[in-house]
This record gives C-alpha cells, sequence and structure tokens, in this order.
C-alpha cells in the first residue's frame, strides 16, 4: 500500500525541518512525500532543496492560504492512504506510518 504524505508550509524554516526528517525516518518505506509551499520569503525553500531527492513531488507558488495548499497536495496525491503532517508537526515515533498501514490492511 502507498501512503501519501502531504506538508503543506509557508515561511516555516524554524520547524520544517525536523517534520521533513520525522517523515524519513519512518520504518515503512513506500510512502511518497509531497510539499505544498506558499512561496515562502524565509529559509524555508533552502530547506526543501536540501532534501529534494528525497522529496517526491514540491511545488513553491502563491496561494489562499493552508486549506488550498494542503488541497494541491492531495490532487498531486497518488497514495492509496493520504496524510497530512503540517510544517510544524512531527509523527511520534519511527512506525507511525507503519502501524497504520497495518490497520488499513
Amino acid at each position: 500500500m502507498k501512503v501519501t504524505l502531504v506538508t503543506a508550509t509557508y515561511n516555516s524554516e524554524q520547524y520544517l525541518e525536523d517534520s521533513i526528517k520525522s517523515i524519513l525516518s519512518q520504518t515503512y518505506k513506500n510512502i511518497e512525500y509531497i510539499i505544498v509551499d506558499g512561496k515562502s520569503s524565509d529559509g524555508t525553500l533552502s530547506i526543501i532543496n536540501k532534501y529534494d531527492s528525497h522529496i517526491d513531488k514540491w511545488i513553491s507558488e502563491s496561494d489562499r492560504g493552508m486549506y488550498e495548499a494542503l488541497n494541491k497536495g492531495m490532487q498531486m496525491a497518488t497514495g492509496d492512504i493520504i496524510g497530512l503532517v503540517h510544517s510544524n508537526d512531527i509523527l511520534a515515533s519511527d512506525d507511525v506510518v507503519e502501524s497504520i498501514v497495518k490497520i488499513f490492511e
């Protein structure tokens, strides 16, 4: 089962890297990771570029807020399960996604 995780972000350089690391550390590996940035003006894009090879899809463009950004991400998603991980959130443990997939199976 493919899991898509979507992160909407805007000027989140303070938190985004920890959020990305929590997703990359997941034991479940069939994860599609999408970031939708609202055209940040801080160091957010530098962080996204740093992890570019681990992010399946990302865009940075103006939007009308978090909900539009999340909708854009969900429209790009190809996973069987779609989850939202906000830019200032971290997953509680490395097996969170694996546990969710087991419930769906």
